[in-house]
């Protein structure tokens, strides 16, 4: 397994001292979050030299750029106040989040990344008079649009399913594969997040710690015709191994699948340190995953 860390786990550091810290404890990719790294959050600030020379700092460290998450994190305060929606009726708010997207992709080929993770719960749930079918249909033009864009520059999209605390739109693997099926298009494919598939259960009265775990192994093996990218995490918003979730099934089951993408750690805590985050999940993850 290739294992990777997203780089806003080590906060207000530089660019540099976030690689020389990841390379230093064994990670050999690193996933940018774009707010991390752009001029007010808005990459078409970011001039295309300023990227190539975080490409050079990553590689100086031995590390690979995978690509980017949280792509629309932060950007409310974009396209004129109203940020950005996939899922929106509003046509003119989509072009614009299509046209961002296109930037994206821009950056992330300027990194020599392969891969752009579609979180961004906020920027994709429903309001209660949208129709799902037709919100549906909508997300899945875009994101045909953004895969064809992305297509030529080597690029996967890889929407992620999150939990039903966080969104209301594709809170499950099997709804996001639906959603990949009517997009139609190989650039745009599938992301799991162990923190997200541990609430496919919710639906059962207090499913056991051992009914989650053996579920998400057998999410994984019902994706693996889709997967891309994978975030390795816990419901406690720390790394893995640092909560109550066995990522033992998991583990199991990407290599039953032969998954040959990237094991990537994504946190939502940052105490006791970065660097303790890090260190202890790449401890779990040579343990677990290997």
């Amino acid at each position: 397994m290739k294992f990777a860390i997203c780089n806003e786990t080590f906060q207000d550091r530089s660019f540099e001292q976030q690689c020389e810290t990841a390379a230093k404890l064994g990670y050999t990719g690193l996933e940018v979050a774009p707010f991390t790294i752009a001029p007010d959050n808005d990459v078409t600030r970011l001039d295309p030299s300023v990227a190539e020379d975080l490409l050079k700092t990553a590689q100086k460290h031995g590390l690979e750029i995978i690509g980017l998450h949280w792509l629309l994190a932060k950007t409310d305060h974009l396209n004129g106040g109203r940020g950005f929606h996939l899922t929106s009726p509003d046509d003119q708010l989509r072009s614009a989040t299509l046209d961002y997207t296109k930037k994206l992709a821009d950056l992330c080929h300027t990194l020599k990344g392969s891969i752009m993770v579609w979180g961004s719960p906020q920027q994709r749930s429903l309001e209660d008079e949208w129709s799902i079918e037709d919100s549906t249909q909508r997300a899945a033009d875009l994101l045909r649009a953004a895969a064809e864009y992305c297509a030529p520059l080597g690029i996967k999209i890889a929407m992620e399913p999150l939990g039903s605390p966080e969104t209301n739109f594709l809170t499950s693997a099997r709804e996001t594969i639906e959603l990949l099926e009517k997009v139609n298009h190989p650039n745009c494919q599938l992301h799991l997040d162990v923190k997200a598939m541990s609430y496919e259960l919710d639906h059962l009265d207090s499913p056991t710690r051992a009914q989650i775990d053996t579920n998400m192994g057998a999410i994984i093996r019902a994706s693996k015709d889709h997967l891309v990218h994978f975030h390795a995490n816990d419901p406690n918003l720390l790394g893995p191994g640092m909560g109550e979730i066995d990522h033992t099934a998991s583990a199991k089951a990407l290599h039953e699948i032969d998954y040959q993408g990237w094991v990537s750690v994504e946190v939502f805590r940052y105490d006791p340190s970065p660097d303790e985050i890090a260190s202890q999940s790449m401890t779990y993850l040579r343990q677990v995953y290997r």
